[in-house]
């Protein structure tokens, strides 16, 4: 055996690299646009608005219809990833989309004599595109348990993580110059067109079984004995479930209230808040697969547990400090620079947080993502509520002290997560 340092690697394990390199392409392609089709409405809301005759208070509905069909159906859809073939799940889901998108446009005409509603038909469309849209990172995260490697697994999830980034960063200048020039139905025909885009990819350069590496063909043996009774039972499990509830529920603070909070309370003008807002999401494409990378290379140098633990725990007790020097410090800027820090510091555990549900839950990632990402919108759907209320009754630096008090106990939340074999229970 050539033991020399410049040796080649086997043709076997190219094949299984670049299969594996194809695949997070794929996956993170499709979240990407997929999360475009989510957020196209807030774009395309001010004209929609407008022409349909909807008030803030409808439009939140609408909002918040989307975001209860994803939540609720995140266990049923995680349950359906470990039993329908990745490429299949994923071009059913992005004809889905592209499908459901299209409706939109059809809201307030009339077509041979039938009409859908305003506000009863977005509602339910919204609501639709939700459950459509819950399967979308359970299936990539056991996707990527069953393809690639454990010590790898890190930057992989953060790669397709970074869709969050990329669909929050794309869909406002694509989207909102078609909607200039063409109109709010031209643009959701646009995000139906690239999810179509999606499902020819996927049915193209997916193949139906994807070979596997050694390492994860062998890990994939290792956690074979894991069924979903067993990872329920896991105390690790509900630990790191637990802890990505309260990461949801701090990250929502800034995707829900973030712009509103530099206008209304730091005063700045609109054009200049609303690029302020779009540093975090523009950070992100940075800080979440950077992280992954991260949590890789702790993981090699200590070991799974202490490996996957060393940068969410500090990460969230960073955002904490960046959260009360933000709301306490006088200076607007500087409230909104530690707030986009803060932000950053968050997103960037979001790769050791699949990275470690995937290495505790093996063939049943599905489901364990599943379980997780509910926890996770949970705290979203509290967060967005609980916030204005707080800041109304007891001040706005209150309200983001009680956000970082929370990601201080997800960090501390991380100490009960044991990822070492045998170990966890």
């Amino acid at each position: 055996m050539n033991h020399s340092p410049l040796a080649a690697p086997s043709p076997g394990l190219v094949s299984a690299r670049a299969t594996g390199g194809r695949l997070v392409f794929l996956l993170t392609l499709a979240a990407s646009v997929g999360y475009m089709c989510r957020v196209n409405i807030t774009v395309a809301a001010p004209r929609l608005m407008a022409e349909l005759n909807l008030s803030q208070l409808e439009m939140g509905k609408v909002f918040s219809a989307f975001l209860l069909g994803y939540t609720l159906f995140q266990v049923p859809s995680g349950w359906l990833a470990g039993r329908v073939p990745t490429r299949r799940l994923f071009c059913a889901m992005a004809l889905g989309w592209a499908a459901i998108t299209c409706a939109h446009g059809l809201v307030g005409k009339t077509y041979f004599g039938l009409a859908l509603g305003e506000l009863p038909g977005l509602l339910g469309l919204r609501f639709v595109l939700g459950i459509l849209a819950s399967p979308t990172y359970p299936a990539a995260a056991r996707a990527i348990s069953l393809s690639i490697p454990p010590e790898r697994q890190g930057s992989a999830n953060g790669t397709v993580l970074a869709s969050i980034g990329l669909g929050s960063a794309v869909t406002p200048p694509l989207l909102g110059y078609v909607t200039l020039h063409w109109g709010w139905r031209a643009a959701l025909l646009v995000a139906a067109l690239l999810a179509v885009l999606v499902v020819m990819l996927w049915w193209r350069l997916a193949p139906p079984r994807m070979p596997v590496s050694s390492t994860a063909r062998r890990a994939s043996r290792e956690a074979a004995a894991v069924t979903c009774k067993s990872l329920l039972g896991l105390r690790s499990f509900w630990f790191l479930t637990a802890s990505y509830t309260l990461q949801g529920y701090v990250g929502y603070v800034f995707v829900f209230w973030f712009f509103l909070y530099l206008v209304q309370v730091r005063h700045f003008a609109f054009l200049r808040a609303a690029w302020l807002t779009t540093l975090p999401w523009i950070a992100s494409l940075v800080v979440i697969p950077l992280g992954g990378v991260v949590s890789d290379w702790a993981v090699q140098r200590w070991g799974s547990t202490w490996g996957r633990r060393s940068l969410p725990m500090p990460a969230m007790a960073l955002a904490a400090g960046s959260l009360l020097l933000g709301a306490r410090t006088s200076s607007a800027w500087l409230a909104a620079l530690s707030l986009t820090a803060a932000t950053a510091l968050v997103l960037a555990t979001e790769g050791p947080y699949w990275a470690s549900m995937t290495q505790l839950s093996g063939p049943q990632s599905g489901i364990g993502g599943g379980v997780m990402n509910f926890g996770s919108n949970l705290g979203g759907l509290i967060s967005p509520v609980l916030t204005p209320w707080l800041a109304a009754q007891l001040g706005w630096e209150t309200a983001l002290a009680l956000a970082a008090i929370i990601a201080v106990v997800g960090a501390v939340l991380w100490m009960g997560v044991t990822i070492d074999p045998g170990a966890a229970r």
